[in-house]
C-alpha cells in the first residue's frame, strides 16, 4: 500500500516550540505569561520560566534533541552557537535529563573572541545571552535552538538583536502617539514587519573545490568573461533545471519545518542565480528567519553536489546578488499604516506616516546607506544591477500627485483606469496605483518599501535598526508638534505641507541608473557615499549619535564600536582577497604562463629546425611572456602595498588605504591574468572557467 505523504500543512512548523505547542504543552496562567511577554514585553517570573523550560525541554527530547544552545548573533555577521546537553549525573553511573528556568534564560559564551570594537579587552571573557521569548525555540540537527541576546559582562551590546528589539519599541511607542492623534484608542502596539528576498548563485562542488578563491573568498578573484552571460536576458523566470529544483523543493522543505514562511522562488537575472522570499513577519522574527535560510541554503546545496554562494558579487561582468528588504508598518488592531486606501488623497493618518518617512530618509540618507555597506556589496552599488549609492525614494506617479496637491492646496482627482489588454477572452482588471522601479534603492509598492541596497550575504538587522529608528524620530517628532496643536486637522495639514516643501528633493521617480541621475541629485544636495569608507564614518555624526542614544537603541560607545568593526572588517575582507589571490598567482597562475610559454617556444624552436615559418609560435610566445611578466610585475606591487596596509594601526586610515591603493593594485593583477587566460587553452588553465562554473549545474 503507497504511503502518503504529510501535507505541507501538516508539517509546517513541526520543529518549532510555537503557540499551538505552548497551548498543548503550558497550564493556561503559564501560557497567558508568554504571551504577555510576547506581545507586551513584560519580563517573565523565575518560577513561570522554570515550567516554560521544562515543558521545552520535555517537547524537545520528544523530538531526538539531546542538547540545548543559546542561539545568537553577533557583530560577525553570522550566527554563534554553543551545545550543552540535558544530561546530568545520577546514582548508579546514571544520567537524568534537566533544563531550567536560569539556563533558559541565561546562557554565558565566551566573549572574548567576538568582534566588539575595542569595547572588551581579550583578557575579558566573560559575557551573557539572554533568551528572546518574541521569537520562538526550534530543533535543528538534534538540539534546542534558543533565539537570544547577547551582552558583555559591563552590559554593553555585542550582537544583532538587541538593537533591533529596541528600535521596534521606539517605532511602537511613536506610532501609538500618532494614532491617538487620529482617534485610534483600541491598538496597543505597532510592529514593523519584513520579507527580505533572497538572491543567491549556486554552482557545482567538483568546480568550486578547484577555485582557491571561492573557497577562501566567496568570489571570483580572477576570471576572464564568457561568450555569453546575460545579455539575451533568457535566465529570468526561466524553466527551473531539474537539479536545481530538487534542490529547492528540499529548501523550502527545511524552511517550512522550521516555520519559516517561504513563499516564492525562481531564477534571476545572471546565469545560476536564483532568489527565495517570504511572507512578511515582524522585523525580529524576519531577521532569525533569514540566518537560519542562509545556513540551510548552503546546508543543502551540498546535498545536491551544489555549492551556495551568498556572495554580493562573485562573478565580474555579470549581476550581483542583493537583499530585498520589504518593509512595513501595522498595528495589532488590524491597520497596515502604509495602506493608502482607495483614495489615499484623503487618508490623512497614511500621508502622515508617508511624510515622516519621506522627511527621515531625506534627513538620515547617510545611515541607510551605511547599513548597506561592506566590501562586497561595493562591488555591486551603481553598477546597472543594483540601485545607486544615492539614496532616494521612489513613490510612483499618483502619490508624487497627491502629495503636490497638498503642498499646493489643490483638489486632487484621481486617474486610475482600468487596465485593458484588448484580447476580449482575458480579464480587465484595475491598474495598481504605482508602477515599479527597480533602479531606487527606496521604492514605495503599494503598502510597503522595499529597501534595495542591501547585500545578499548581510544580516538585515543593521538596515532595519535604522529604519525603525529613523521613523520613530520623525513620528516623535510630529506627535510633539501635534499634540500641543489647538486645531488638530489645521496643525496637520500646515506640518505636512512644510514637510513636503522641505523634503520633496528625496522623491525621485526616474531611472536611477541615468548618469544624468548623479548630477542631479548632486544639485539636490544628496550625498552619494561610493564605497564602505566613504559611508561607515557618518555613524558617528553627533546628530545620528543622539538620535540612537534618545530612543535607547545604542550607547555611543556602541556606535563608536560597530563603527570600529565595519571598518575593520573591510580592511581584513580585502587582505584576505590580496593574499589569495598573491598565492594563486604564485603557485598557479605564473607557473602556468611559464610552462605555456616554454610550450610555445618548443613548437616555434622544431619548427625552425624543419625550416617551417614559425612567426605564430614566436609571436604567440611572445605575448604569453610579456603578460606573464606583467603579471609577475603586478604580484610584487600588489605585496608591497598589502605589507603598507598592514603596518597602519587606525582602522579608518587602514580601510582607506585598502582602497585605495589594495583594490588598485588588486584590479591591476585580475586585469593581466584575465588576458592570459583568454590565450591559454583550457587543458592548461588551472582552475574551472566561467564557463564551468555558470553554465554546468
Amino acid at each position: 500500500m503507497e504511503q502518503v505523504r504529510p501535507t505541507v500543512a501538516e508539517y509546517f512548523g513541526c520543529n518549532v516550540f510555537n503557540d499551538v505547542v505552548m497551548r498543548e504543552r503550558l497550564p493556561k496562567s503559564v501560557y497567558k505569561a508568554v504571551q504577555r511577554t510576547k506581545q507586551l514585553g513584560i519580563a517573565l517570573e523565575p518560577d513561570v520560566a522554570d515550567v516554560v523550560a521544562n515543558a521545552m525541554k520535555d517537547w524537545a527530547v520528544e523530538r531526538g534533541a539531546t542538547h540545548f544552545t543559546h542561539w545568537f548573533q553577533p557583530m560577525t555577521g553570522v550566527t554563534a552557537e554553543k551545545h550543552d546537553a540535558f544530561i546530568s549525573p545520577a546514582p548508579h553511573g546514571k544520567v537524568i535529563l534537566e533544563f531550567s528556568g536560569k539556563e533558559l534564560v541565561k546562557g554565558e559564551p565566551d566573549a572574548s573572541s567576538f568582534p566588539s570594537g575595542g569595547l572588551r579587552a581579550t583578557f575579558e571573557a566573560r559575557g551573557y545571552t539572554a533568551w528572546d521569548p518574541t521569537s520562538d525555540a526550534f530543533i535543528k540537527d538534534d538540539s534546542l535552538y534558543i533565539p537570544t541576546a547577547f551582552c558583555s559582562y559591563t552590559g554593553e551590546v555585542l550582537d544583532k538583536k538587541t538593537p533591533l528589539l529596541r528600535s521596534m519599541v521606539a517605532v511602537s511607542e511613536q506610532a501609538l502617539r500618532i494614532l491617538r492623534l487620529f482617534g485610534n484608542t483600541t491598538a496597543t502596539r505597532v510592529m514593523t514587519t519584513v520579507g527580505p528576498e533572497q538572491e543567491y548563485f549556486l554552482v557545482d562542488k567538483k568546480y568550486y573545490d578547484q577555485r582557491e578563491d571561492l573557497i577562501i573568498t566567496g568570489r571570483t578573484l580572477f576570471g576572464a568573461k564568457p561568450p555569453k552571460g546575460q545579455e539575451l536576458e533568457d535566465h529570468y523566470f526561466g524553466n527551473i533545471k531539474q537539479r536545481v529544483s530538487d534542490f529547492m523543493k528540499d529548501l523550502d522543505k527545511e524552511l517550512w519545518k522550521l516555520g519559516i514562511y517561504a513563499k516564492t522562488k525562481h531564477n534571476e537575472v545572471a546565469p545560476s542565480q536564483h532568489e527565495l522570499a517570504p511572507v512578511f513577519t515582524t522585523s525580529n522574527i524576519a531577521a532569525d528567519h533569514n540566518q537560519l535560510t542562509m545556513e540551510l541554503m548552503k546546508k543543502t546545496a551540498l546535498k545536491h553536489g551544489l555549492v551556495c554562494l551568498l556572495h554580493e558579487k562573485p562573478f565580474a561582468g555579470i549581476n550581483g546578488s542583493g537583499k530585498h528588504n520589504n518593509w512595513s508598518i501595522s498595528s495589532n488592531d488590524g491597520q497596515n499604516l502604509l495602506d493608502p486606501g482607495a483614495t489615499p488623497q484623503d487618508n490623512m493618518q497614511f500621508l502622515t506616516f508617508l511624510c515622516a518617512i519621506i522627511k527621515g530618509v531625506h534627513e538620515y540618507a547617510p545611515l541607510l546607506r551605511l547599513s548597506a555597506a561592506s566590501a562586497g556589496n561595493d562591488h555591486r552599488l551603481g553598477a546597472n544591477e543594483a540601485p545607486p549609492a544615492v539614496v532616494s525614494m521612489f513613490i510612483g506617479s499618483e502619490l508624487e500627485e497627491v502629495i503636490e496637491a497638498l503642498e499646493s492646496g489643490k483638489k486632487y482627482v484621481s486617474s486610475t483606469a482600468e487596465f485593458d489588454i484588448g484580447v476580449d477572452a482575458l480579464p480587465n482588471f484595475k491598474k495598481d496605483t504605482t508602477d515599479r522601479n527597480r533602479t531606487s534603492p527606496f521604492a514605495f509598492t503599494g503598502n510597503k518599501f522595499e529597501f534595495r541596497m542591501l547585500g545578499s550575504a548581510d544580516s538585515i538587522s543593521c538596515t532595519n535598526v535604522i529604519l525603525n529608528t529613523i521613523v520613530a524620530e520623525e513620528l516623535c517628532e510630529f506627535a510633539d508638534e501635534l499634540e500641543k496643536a489647538d486645531d488638530f486637522n489645521k496643525a496637520l495639514k500646515a506640518l505636512l505641507v512644510r514637510t513636503i516643501k522641505e523634503h520633496k528633493q528625496i522623491i525621485f521617480n526616474g531611472n536611477g541608473y541615468a548618469a544624468e541621475w548623479l548630477d542631479e541629485a548632486k544639485r539636490r544636495g544628496l550625498p552619494n557615499l561610493v564605497s564602505t569608507v566613504d559611508a561607515v564614518p557618518e555613524y558617528t555624526r553627533p546628530q545620528y549619535v543622539a538620535m540612537f542614544e534618545k530612543f535607547k537603541v545604542y550607547t555611543k560607545v556602541e556606535i563608536e564600536s560597530r563603527t570600529e568593526i565595519l571598518l575593520e572588517n573591510y580592511a581584513k575582507v580585502i587582505n584576505i582577497e590580496a593574499l589569495t589571490m598573491l598565492d594563486m598567482a604564485r603557485k598557479q597562475i605564473i607557473p602556468t604562463g611559464l610552462k605555456v610559454g616554454k610550450d610555445a617556444c618548443d613548437a616555434a624552436l622544431a619548427k625552425k629546425e624543419l625550416g617551417i615559418d614559425n612567426a605564430f609560435e614566436v609571436g604567440y610566445a611572445s605575448r604569453v611572456s610579456a603578460l606573464t611578466a606583467g603579471i609577475s610585475e603586478a604580484v610584487g606591487v600588489l605585496d608591497e602595498k598589502v605589507i603598507a596596509a598592514q603596518g597602519i594601526e587606525n582602522a579608518e586610515a587602514q580601510a582607506k588605504f585598502c582602497r585605495s591603493d589594495v583594490f588598485v593594485a588588486m584590479q591591476n593583477l585580475r586585469g593581466l591574468v584575465d588576458e592570459l587566460e583568454t590565450i591559454v587553452s583550457s587543458k592548461d588553465w588551472p582552475m574551472p572557467s566561467y564557463t564551468d562554473l555558470l553554465f554546468t549545474v
